[in-house]
């Protein structure tokens, strides 16, 4: 079952509600997709920990809805 990229972007959003996020769809098949996710809340943090925030935020959907999803995380410049 493929997730529409809006609905990825609403999840972040949602948890990163100062985020900017841009969502691209790899294969165009709704299963395999880039983002990138600017937030301060990311600021101090490793990009493991910010990994884990935008995988939280996506409330358990990566493997099953979402198959692949290609992060690059920071914090504003």
């Amino acid at each position: 079952m493929a997730m529409p990229a809006s609905e990825i972007e609403a999840l972040i959003k949602a948890a990163l509600p100062d985020a900017r996020v841009t969502i691209e769809d790899l294969a165009g098949d709704g299963d395999h997709y880039a983002a990138t996710v600017i937030s301060e809340m990311f600021r101090g943090k490793s990009r493991v920990q910010q990994h884990q925030i935008v995988y939280a935020a996506l409330r358990g959907r990566m493997g099953g809805e979402l198959h692949a999803l290609a992060l690059q995380t920071s914090a504003p410049d």
